[in-house]
């Protein structure tokens, strides 16, 4: 993909990433691809890539895919533990949660899973990889990285960038060192990454969060939320934001990792409607209403994260490739409705065409 110019994309963001346009890839756990973030990155953007639940060697392996598809700057994610997971659960718990989700097992033809060791892979070791592999640009998602991650990172060059869903955060973010904030409006499909204050009480909106984070912070802010065209663009640069991130409406292209029955179905008039649920991950996340969350909703018992999350991930997988996606998770910001286009360099000139 040719690199989109624009005479008035260049700015503090782009010029401390060294990219032509202001547009990051929001990062997708689960949904993220090599071909879009290469792609995203070719057009001069920055392209991002979700980690969670990635090991060091998954995590070494995309680093190297990345650097064959492209050799423009892309990002990595990594979620912060922020002392709200739960490490693991008593046996006859797990077996109470998995009850639950049973019948949705049984639906897939799939058997129960036995208990694992554990649920999360070493942020340790996700740090280390990720670092290692050296990435223009590393994103944290739910906290602020440690004082000697950040350290690290600007030692190799690495620029570091955290996720904001309040003003407090955006603010305790800069204090920790990072290069640049997203903030983070309530808008935003997938999980609200909320770490002071629970995310139940830090949904605040797109055009309010953005002016209030550039007016706290020195560092450049970058609009995530309820973006998906050239006036979403436009707005968030009047409002002060730096750059915009956008996570929906390139969810829904063809370089995704999506499959066709969820790209579909953010193109379509059901995407109109969202919801914030626990019930899929344990965490608070935006996404589209189907029969699963209305079934865990009905039946009222829910894993903590990530117990719940881990447990959910042993079928929705299978799911997806059946296509069936009332037993999918499938995140989406209040953006949807505003979708046209069906390729990453589509979505990047409409979204310059506001810069």
């Amino acid at each position: 993909m040719t690199a989109i110019q624009s005479p008035s994309a260049s700015n503090r963001f782009t010029s401390l990433l060294n990219i032509d346009v202001p547009v990051v890839l929001g990062p997708f756990g689960g949904v993220s691809s090599v071909a879009l973030t290469a792609a995203v990155s070719e057009g001069g953007g920055l392209g991002s890539f979700g980690l969670y639940g990635f090991d060091g060697g998954a995590i070494r392996k995309t680093a190297a895919d990345l650097r064959a598809a492209t050799g423009k700057p892309f990002a990595l994610n990594l979620w912060v533990p922020n002392g709200s997971e739960t490490a693991s659960v008593p046996p006859e718990d797990f077996a109470r949660y998995s009850a639950v989700l049973k019948p949705y097992f049984d639906e897939l033809g799939l058997p129960l899973p036995d208990m694992p060791p554990r649920y999360m892979p070493e942020f340790g070791e996700q740090v280390e990889a990720t670092l290692e592999a050296g990435p223009a640009v590393v994103s944290f998602v739910f906290g602020v990285p440690a004082p000697e991650v950040v350290e690290e990172a600007h030692r190799r060059g690495i620029k570091v960038v955290g996720t904001a869903t309040s003003v407090a955060e955006a603010v305790a973010l800069e204090a920790g060192g990072v290069d640049a904030v997203v903030a983070s409006g309530m808008e935003s499909g997938g999980h609200r990454v909320s770490f002071l204050k629970p995310a139940e009480e830090s949904l605040v909106g797109t055009v309010a969060l953005v002016p209030q984070v550039a007016d706290a912070v020195s560092v450049p802010v970058i609009a995530a939320g309820g973006i998906a065209d050239r006036r979403g663009v436009a707005a968030a640069l009047a409002l002060g934001a730096d750059a915009v991130q956008v996570g929906t409406a390139f969810l829904a292209t063809r370089e995704s990792a999506a499959v066709p029955a969820y790209r579909d179905l953010l193109h379509s008039p059901a995407a109109a409607h969202t919801v914030l649920t626990r019930t899929l991950s344990g965490r608070l996340a935006r996404g589209i209403p189907n029969r699963l969350i209305a079934g865990l909703e009905e039946a009222g018992t829910i894993a903590p994260f990530p117990v719940q999350n881990w447990l959910t991930g042993r079928f929705r997988p299978q799911a997806a490739t059946q296509g069936n996606t009332d037993l999918m998770s499938l995140w989406a910001g209040q953006s949807a409705p505003l979708l046209r286009h069906h390729t990453a360099a589509e979505v990047l000139a409409e979204l310059l065409a506001g810069a």
